[in-house]
């Protein structure tokens, strides 16, 4: 079966597309670059469409960034370092993610969202005894770094529910060497 390109489109017609791209949900000018990218008839046309996309208030970054890293803390209830992972997969600019994490997190209770995160994640689990064994405990402080945590609070909270602690003084050191 042969893969069917897409319609190139001229100006006018990628600007709709993009506009109903935009409708769909938000992207970043990055991604939404490569997406014109991928349907312009000219390259050339690519710019001045984000142009007058970023005149009309549809695409702005700096929102998209505020926007997206709000909701992961919120809905997801991610750590800063996902949220800016996330964040530079999306494109966007390094500095304008970092000051979105900033901004987004400045009021945030690292330890209260890691306990939160657990709590969800292990619902229903005595975390004593749960933790008490090693795979558990690795596997809830690799979580808990997936997530976007920093490893000296991942592991802060972890050792007051672990009750062999000298476990976690091994993954500390595994965690800082990399």
């Amino acid at each position: 079966m042969a893969v069917r390109k897409p319609k190139l489109l001229e100006r006018d017609a990628l600007y709709e597309y993009a506009l109903r791209t935009l409708g769909g949900r938000a992207y970043s000018l990055g991604e939404l670059r490569e997406k014109l990218r991928r349907r312009a008839a000219e390259v050339g046309d690519i710019e001045g469409v984000l142009a007058r996309l970023k005149d009309s208030g549809y695409l702005n970054d700096r929102r998209f960034a505020d926007n997206y890293a709000a909701a992961r803390l919120e809905n997801q209830g991610f750590g800063r370092g996902r949220v800016l992972r996330d964040l530079r997969q999306h494109r966007v600019a390094p500095a304008l993610a970092e000051q979105a994490v900033q901004r987004v997190f400045q009021d945030t209770d690292e330890v209260a969202l890691i306990e939160s995160f657990l709590a969800r994640k292990y619902r229903g689990k005595s975390w004593g005894a749960f933790l008490g064994e090693e795979k558990n405990l690795a596997g809830a402080y690799r979580r808990l770094r997936y997530a976007g945590f920093g490893a000296g609070t991942s592991i802060r909270v972890l050792k007051r529910y672990a009750s062999r602690a000298d476990e976690l003084e091994g993954i500390e050191d595994g965690a800082t060497e990399g």
